[in-house]
């Protein structure tokens, strides 16, 4: 049976402490990190190849709207890419998804990077289209990100009654993902396959530094095939 860690980590454009944001991937051992809010600004393509090398990592999709990114280990083959624009409504940001096939231990993987927008409504809208661009592939697909609403909202129960709410199936420690300086809230989630076996999930609230590095906390979940 195959392995994969995967890591989703909401780095908020690297603001905050940048060094400290490598140092929590490395402590993690990920094999595949789905990042939200990943710079896109200036020196957007610099500032990523930064981060994956201070954390040991590949930098896998480099798509600038939306603040996605995927990185990867060396160990980690790369099969192909994907990046796909979700509709843009107006006075609201631009949302996206990318996803990368990878190949780890014999095992192949379709992940998805997904950062959520901040109102209801579009989150419900983006739900179609977001499902289309994750979709036709044999692989086993697992979705990681910031949903921005907590498991009581819709776009929540949509997801994890279609795949695995990875921390509800096999949970190790607290749930909250925000903030880093006031934790109140699961809107953070990795979501499995459901022929993929979940062998723990936990919130990365026990590294030094992971307060200063985002306002959110990182999810890792251990997965199998």
């Amino acid at each position: 049976m195959a392995e994969l860690r995967l890591l989703s980590y909401n780095v908020r454009s690297l603001r905050d402490d940048a060094w400290a944001v490598s140092d929590v991937i490395r402590a993690c051992a990920p094999d595949v990190v789905a990042v939200q809010e990943a710079p896109r600004f200036l020196r957007w393509r610099s500032k990523r190849a930064e981060l994956a090398r201070r954390s040991a990592l590949l930098v896998a999709t480099a798509d600038r709207p939306g603040g996605l990114m995927l990185m990867t280990t060396l160990a980690t083959t790369v099969v192909g890419t994907s990046f796909t624009l979700l509709p843009k409504s107006p006075r609201l940001h631009q949302r996206a998804v990318c996803t990368a096939d990878v190949e780890l231990h014999g095992a192949r993987w379709r992940v998805a990077s997904i950062h959520f927008s901040l109102d209801r409504d579009e989150r419900q809208r983006h739900l179609p289209a977001f499902r289309a661009a994750v979709g036709s592939d044999s692989s086993p697909l697992v979705v990681a990100g910031d949903v921005n609403e907590g498991p009581k909202g819709a776009v929540w129960q949509a997801l994890s009654e279609q795949w695995q709410d990875a921390y509800a199936v096999a949970p190790s420690g607290e749930g909250d993902t925000f903030s880093t300086h006031n934790r109140r809230k699961r809107i953070d989630g990795i979501f499995a396959d459901r022929r993929v076996e979940v062998v723990e999930c936990r919130v990365v609230d026990d590294v030094e530094g992971v307060t200063a590095a985002s306002d959110h906390y990182p999810v890792l979940a251990v997965l199998r095939q």
